[in-house]
């Protein structure tokens, strides 16, 4: 028996490991999966959180590739998602980090019609950031509504301590390096995130613009992993290192 959208949002809000959605649910598709993450964002707003922005999936091409599908996803941020520097990484599920480039908004932003270069004219700062990310599903095995309705695999967010005008940096450029108990496991930069950070901050705009929804001035949006996501162990020591945004360390507990 399949679920409804208010049961499968109770479902993932509850933090208990689980089959994807898709197993009982077949043909949930990604309209009905954005309506659970929808419904699971108002439970949230209802028991005291607050909605702080955004993020982006599945922005690299690789990823993208991997999933079968040819555009990004988007996802919700509240307070309870902000994990401050220095503080361990909570016990998960089987939590794994990436580095992001982080916009924080000076205006507000409603599609359609948001380019790239009108995008970039609402960014009041650009960070680097690195997001946890903890599918609720056993052996991360879902298909694109299952992550869609899981809120992007939302788990926790870091922002780093470097906060900079956006005109004075090359964000495509802008390099993040990613370390693994003190040894480099992988490298990207910004033109990893569908060729440039503002391609995902418009792409953000006009998609919440097809519901009805616009991102906000003072909100965060974390664009997308720009290279993969490593697994966060128990005392291990993961750090992002950008080229001229500062260095993000976190700690598995």
């Amino acid at each position: 028996m399949s679920l409804d959208v208010r049961e499968a949002a109770e479902a993932l809000l509850s933090g208990e490991e689980r089959e994807p959605l898709t197993d009982a649910w077949p043909e949930l598709d990604v309209d009905t999966a954005y309506a659970i993450q929808d419904e699971a964002l108002r439970l949230r707003l209802e028991r005291g959180e607050t909605l702080i922005g955004v993020k982006l999936g599945l922005t690299s091409r690789a990823k993208q590739q991997r999933m079968g599908i040819d555009s990004p996803m988007l996802a919700w941020l509240t307070d309870a998602m902000v994990l401050p520097a220095g503080v361990p990484v909570p016990s998960l599920i089987h939590p794994r980090a990436e580095p992001e480039l982080v916009f924080v908004l000076g205006q507000r932003l409603s599609g359609p019609g948001v380019t790239a270069a009108t995008a970039m004219a609402a960014v009041d700062r650009v960070y680097g950031g690195v997001e946890i990310i903890d599918s609720r599903y056993r052996d991360y095995r879902f298909a694109l509504p299952d992550v869609v309705a899981d809120n992007g695999s939302s788990a926790y967010v870091t922002l780093g301590p470097v906060g900079a005008q956006p005109a004075s940096l090359d964000l495509s450029l802008e390099a993040a390096l990613l370390e693994v108990d003190g040894a480099i496991v992988d490298t990207a930069t910004g033109a990893a995130v569908l060729g440039h950070p503002a391609e995902a901050l418009a792409l953000a705009a006009n998609a919440l613009g097809t519901r009805g929804r616009a991102l906000e001035p003072g909100w965060l949006v974390f664009t997308g992993g720009m290279t993969d996501a490593v697994d966060v162990r128990p005392g291990s020591r993961v750090a992002a290192h950008f080229s001229n945004l500062g260095s993000i360390t976190l700690a598995g507990s």
